[in-house]
């Protein structure tokens, strides 16, 4: 490939995962027998409830701590916290939206080509780890931007941070 070439990456955000906190104790049995798309695993003290628009998942604990995923943006994350939030007021419960904050980002993007992974390990050594016995990809950290990038062979890359 040219070095003086432009390609456009196509970064692809697929998760944006949020806690927040509701102040208030969260009576887990009336929101499994009364809440709408809900699914309570009694034995892990855990309500699991899911929002068509925007798609998330949020899995909800007695004391008032949510944590919500499979959003697309941090804008989509706090919108579908906030109508969470707003179906516990429904229920009955003095939900007051706090704490609010975006704990991971997830996103994905394809090189046009394929990567040597013992040569890019060997030339990134502080940063890259590649044991391709336990796992098919470089780890390549980025400790100021608190970042996780998984290097594949095949030229896809994962980014968790």
């Amino acid at each position: 490939m040219d070095a003086d070439s432009d390609v456009a990456l196509d970064i692809l955000i697929t998760n944006v995962v949020c806690v927040f906190r509701t102040r208030c104790h969260l009576n887990l049995r009336k929101i499994a027998l009364e809440g709408a798309n809900v699914i309570y695993k009694r034995d892990v003290g855990k309500v699991l409830m899911k929002l068509r628009k925007p798609r998330i998942t949020a899995t909800i604990w007695s004391s008032g701590k949510i944590i919500c995923t499979g959003a697309t943006s941090e804008e989509e994350a706090k919108f579908g916290a906030r109508r969470l939030a707003r179906s516990l007021q429904k229920l009955g419960f003095q939900v007051i939206f706090t704490d609010f904050k975006v704990v991971n980002v997830l996103a994905v993007c394809n090189m046009p080509f394929e990567i040597r992974l013992p040569e890019f390990t060997k030339n990134n050594r502080p940063h890259a780890s590649y044991e391709p016995e336990l796992h098919p990809a470089v780890c390549y950290r980025i400790k100021s931007l608190r970042a996780t990038l998984q290097i594949f062979s095949t030229g896809s890359i994962t980014v968790t941070g």
